[in-house]
């Protein structure tokens, strides 16, 4: 098995500019209603607990964490959200998934309808691109490259990658937490953990290709809805 999601990547690389514009405060508090509507209690609600550590990572102020939590139990009025997943082929016939969450599915399909037209991209019917995916656990982790792969593979990794200085680790879905758990005992700095999408086989594309794709990622991420996007672009 082979791939990884490239929107690890961007995310890190445009969350301090993100964060100063409020858009990425904005996303993680719809992630962390949306979690809530599962349980308050982040001891026994482990996506709760993880969109907890995303607002952390940020310094998302402590009254707002609790304010969106709030709203996903119904405390509070708020959005009614639901989580959206979409498909689509960008250049050269590159698979595209892209997961969000939106108060308006109807807007938001639009609006990424808009922005894959823009790049002679499209939307896919729903399953038509992510059985050439499998679900995972990824965590993405900081440490010294020899020291930290041999921790991840200790602690029952399936597969590592490096890009970007950091370590993408990833676990069979069921296993995320348990792997998340040993690499903390073992020290290891974790920069985020959820479940996502990675791709049985890569894509080789032109640098056209990855610079048409680059340019749509940043466009989604533009996006308040869109959270997660994957691809099965060779980097």
């Amino acid at each position: 098995m082979s791939g990884h999601s490239h929107w690890s990547t961007i995310k890190h690389k445009k969350g301090a500019e993100d964060a100063k514009k409020g858009k990425i405060f904005s996303k993680i508090s719809r992630m962390v209603s949306v979690a809530a509507k599962e349980g308050k209690d982040p001891e026994t609600n482990t996506k709760l607990r993880q969109a907890i550590e995303e607002a952390k990572k940020v310094n998302m102020p402590k009254e707002n964490i609790e304010r969106a939590i709030k709203k996903g139990t119904g405390e509070l009025e708020g959005e009614q959200l639901e989580e959206v997943s979409f498909e689509a082929l960008g250049p050269e016939g590159i698979s595209i998934i892209m997961e969000g969450i939106t108060d308006n599915k109807n807007r938001t399909l639009s609006e990424v309808k808009q922005i894959l037209s823009k790049y002679n991209g499209k939307l896919a019917d729903e399953g038509s691109v992510k059985w050439a995916f499998e679900q995972k656990g990824i965590i993405l982790a900081k440490g010294e490259k020899q020291e930290l792969e041999l921790k991840a593979i200790e602690s029952g990794a399936e597969d590592i990658f490096w890009h970007e200085g950091m370590l993408e680790i990833q676990t069979k879905p069921e296993e995320l937490g348990k792997v998340r758990g040993a690499l903390e005992k073992k020290g290891v700095e974790i920069e985020s953990s959820s479940l996502g999408w990675a791709a049985k086989e890569e894509i080789e594309g032109s640098k056209k290709a990855k610079e048409v794709l680059e340019k749509i990622f940043e466009e989604l991420d533009e996006n308040d809805a869109i959270q997660n996007i994957y691809s099965n672009l060779q980097t």
